[in-house]
């Protein structure tokens, strides 16, 4: 009688104990975008969505094949059609199918504040049972300059204050 009493006191110090969470509102946000070794950053004056539309329409205009087009995300892929001996040194032949090079760019943020990290990846024997994907780290293979082209397009789009018109 007495063990049975003293489990019963045990369950109810222990329900006791324990919070009773209530979901807040807006607690399933994303994690906060971060900026990997290699990556290109940049602070963009407009709304992911405008970003999002700019890279699509940009991609679009080059012929770039989009693999991957989310609300926070667009990835582009380009053949490699010239030799590269670089990368093969330090990646290794892709003698067994298509090298590629992989562009993935993440933005997140509000109405007219936007952070966006494009990262470049290789991709040696693309669509392949051998692909391997390396990303690329040095300044060479992740140039600033279409960063800075997206950025100079999506604030001219955004209609926000402070963006660069033009």
């Amino acid at each position: 009688m007495y063990r049975l009493l003293a489990v019963a006191f045990a369950a109810i110090a222990l329900a006791a104990c324990q919070s009773s969470r209530s979901p807040v509102p807006g607690a399933q946000q994303q994690a906060a975008l971060t900026v990997p070794q290699g990556a290109q950053s940049a602070l963009v004056v407009a709304s992911p969505e405008t970003v999002r539309q700019t890279l699509v329409s940009g991609a679009a205009e080059r012929g770039t094949p989009i693999v991957q087009n989310e609300p926070n995300m667009v990835v582009l892929e380009r053949l490699v059609t010239e030799e590269i001996p670089a990368l093969d040194q330090e990646f290794g032949p892709s003698d067994n199918g298509d090298r590629k090079f992989r562009i993935r760019i993440r933005f997140q943020g509000t109405a007219c504040d936007t952070l966006v990290v494009q990262e470049v990846f290789v991709v040696n024997n693309a669509s392949t049972a051998l692909e391997q994907v390396f990303a690329l780290t040095q300044p060479q293979y992740n140039n600033p300059e279409s960063l800075i082209g997206l950025k100079r397009k999506a604030e001219a789009a955004s209609g926000c204050t402070g963006a660069i018109s033009g």
